[in-house]
């Protein structure tokens, strides 16, 4: 059966264009390389080509696209799959030259974000993605379809690549329908984070490159702080696991807690249709009071990926948000010492839950930095100040006295302040 399936798999040939000796054009490569393989794609061959700029008219010179032809012929390969984003003019050109399906990076993610949507949300929000890059791609996307009779991207189905004899007119239609009904699905959103804002409970946001171990990281705090729960999100070792936002309740021993969000992984070159689609989804981020920056350290490209992280949530309007680093995956990296905390960076490995507690310790200092440590003793006849303080602060200590309740406890400052009046008397604790 696997030989079967081994057999059934499409053959590629990755191509790039090496333009000006970019530093990050073999990872580009590479990554390419991993994304096809995430369509279940196996690459059989490799065309690069150093040039001053790319061409407009084929992306590779003369000479390069009778090379690619040949490779193609000899590998058997049915699709060529370039690092950039093809003009529709290219795809054409290529199609007409090569007689072999053309995908660029851009389908290739969209493809990737097909296969994994799995919420309503996250269906309509790549289908939105794939139909406006579709758009001024029907001529060559049509004369490719009637030759090949594959999708869009690499496969016949899923959102958006049902028929292309589709027209502009029907499509920008169904983008719109799309948009209607993802604003309603916006608009409940939106209404949840007004209600969390209202309780004033502190969002906290994993953010990273795809695959660097957010939604492990996630789980592994699920199970600390709440082991019997379903809590659990889906945490897979491969590209864009997780397209779903997903928002758990962490509720800390000491009665402080805050919602701690997992987002969409970013990648190089992520297609601002995929950004522009996902961002209501990704509003969560900006709108967070602290972002966790998860990093797989063990990637010989960690700091390249940190930087695209980093370029995305600027994009988004992030960039300004105080942010920890997760090092992980820390245990594939010899002679690093882990579990440690340098600054703003926690070393650790998720997998072997260590450096979990040394992340939380800096989450807390991040969040709760508004909380005092105080006494106050509270009258009797305040009954209900009491019990909120119970509910909401971390009681050390409770003693009865003749004028009232008096605790020693861990509360917000606003809290202390909105109560002060009732307090027979109060008083700021050091430490």
């Amino acid at each position: 059966m696997e030989q079967l399936q081994q057999q059934q798999r499409e053959k590629a040939v990755v191509v790039g264009v090496n333009v000006n000796d970019r530093p990050d054009f073999a990872y580009s490569m590479d990554e390419l390389r991993e994304l096809a393989a995430a369509c279940n794609v196996e690459v059989v061959d490799m065309l690069s080509q150093n040039a001053e700029r790319v061409n407009p008219t084929h992306y590779l010179g003369t000479g390069k696209v009778r090379e690619l032809a040949s490779l193609l012929e000899a590998s058997g390969a049915e699709t060529a799959i370039f690092n950039d984003e093809l003009s529709p003019s290219q795809i054409r050109n290529l199609e007409a030259e090569l007689e072999r399906k053309v995908v660029d990076r851009t389908m290739l993610i969209l493809d990737i974000f097909a296969e994994r949507a799995k919420t309503r949300e996250a269906q309509l929000q790549v289908e939105v993605a794939r139909l406006e890059y579709m758009l001024p791609r029907l001529v060559g996307l049509r004369e490719s379809l009637g030759r090949q009779g594959g999708g869009a991207g690499l496969r016949n189905r899923g959102a958006g690549e049902t028929k292309l004899e589709l027209d502009r007119r029907r499509i920008e239609g169904r983008i719109a329908v799309l948009h209607e009904e993802l604003e309603k699905l916006v608009a409940r959103r939106q209404v949840q984070r007004k209600q969390r804002k209202k309780q004033e409970v502190p969002v906290v946001c994993l953010v990273g490159y795809t695959n660097a171990g957010k939604s492990s990281l996630m789980n592994a705090i699920i199970e600390m702080f709440h082991p019997e729960s379903e809590k659990q999100v889906l945490a897979k070792d491969m590209l864009f696991a997780t397209l779903e936002t997903s928002v758990r309740s962490i509720e800390l021993p000491d009665r402080k807690s805050f919602l701690l969000t997992d987002t969409v992984g970013f990648v190089s070159g992520l297609p601002h249709h995929l950004v522009k689609a996902f961002r209501s989804t990704l509003e969560e981020v900006s709108e967070a009071d602290l972002l966790v920056h998860v990093v797989d350290y063990s990637n010989p490209e960690f700091e390249r990926q940190i930087q695209v992280t980093t370029e995305t949530l600027k994009e988004l309007g992030a960039e300004r948000i105080s942010t920890v680093f997760a090092y992980n995956k820390t245990d594939l990296v010899g002679g690093e010492t882990y579990p440690r905390t340098q600054g703003d960076i926690v070393y650790m490995s998720v997998k072997q839950r260590l450096g979990v507690d040394q992340l939380l310790a800096q989450i807390q200092t991040h969040v709760f930095g508004d909380y005092i440590r105080c006494e106050a003793v509270i009258p009797y006849d305040q009954g209900k100040v009491t019990a909120y303080f119970n509910e909401h602060a971390h009681v050390i200590s409770t003693e009865y006295e003749e004028a009232g309740t008096r605790l020693t406890l861990e509360c917000r400052l606003a809290d202390f302040v909105k109560y002060r009046d009732a307090f027979v008397e109060a008083r700021t604790l050091e430490g």
